[in-house]
């Protein structure tokens, strides 16, 4: 897999382009990576993925033993975090919900399934089409794991939207389809304090902020925190 020095000068190739419900939505291929950038704004490439995979397993250790624990993950991306989990035969149901149709179409059948056809076919994976907002705020199910990934953090989300997730009502309705001593990670490009402030205040318990070196720049980090048991 290409590093952030093997990317060429060439500016990226538009493999495709999408209009959506929430604006636009590109895939790109910039040397050997592939690149997603909703509405002008890059999300994530293909270039490492070890914070993504972090994500996954620091929502597992945290649940210490716990037999076949179900996890909801919030994003498909690209495929870094499913894959991940898909390859652990620790997870039980395996949950993600993508509010992109072009996002889980790259993944079907497209340059994506690359990275995630196997997890895919694993009959142990559900791909819900919803915004997780929604998804969250309504559904009846309840998970041992919720594992976000929608946004640069709590602090850069993509939407206007998003940021309901990460206030007290939208943690509440986070602590609500978690299982008694089920555990909250949230992605992050940036450490945050206020966030951690707001997981304590939202009554979650043993909250942290695990650091993931990346190639060049700031860490990644998880927030993680575990609803009482």
């Amino acid at each position: 897999m290409a590093t952030w020095y093997d990317i060429p000068d060439a500016p990226p190739e538009v493999l495709d382009r999408r209009e959506g419900p929430y604006g636009e939505v590109v895939l790109r291929r910039h040397g050997a990576l592939l690149q997603i950038v909703a509405n002008g704004c890059f999300l994530m490439d293909t270039s490492d993925g070890r914070s993504e995979r972090r994500l996954v397993d620091a929502a597992l250790d945290a649940l210490g033993g716990r037999a076949r624990p179900s996890v909801l993950i919030g994003g498909l991306g690209v495929g870094f975090s499913l894959a991940h989990a898909a390859e652990n035969p620790r997870w039980g149901r395996i949950t993600v919900v993508e509010r992109e149709a072009a996002i889980i179409d790259w993944h079907l059948d497209g340059p994506l399934s690359a990275l995630s056809s196997r997890a895919l076919a694993d009959p142990r994976t559900e791909i819900v089409k919803r915004d997780l907002v929604a998804f969250v705020n309504e559904t009846s199910d309840t998970f041992d794991a919720l594992c976000l990934d929608v946004d640069n953090g709590p602090d850069w989300t993509v939407t206007e939207g998003n940021r309901g997730l990460y206030s007290p009502d939208g943690l509440a309705n986070c602590a609500r389809v978690l299982r008694p001593g089920g555990v909250l990670a949230v992605w992050s490009a940036k450490p945050s304090p206020e966030f951690e402030g707001t997981l304590w205040n939202a009554g979650f318990q043993r909250v942290r902020t695990e650091e993931i070196p990346v190639a060049r720049g700031v860490p990644d980090v998880v927030h993680l925190a575990v609803r009482p048991g």
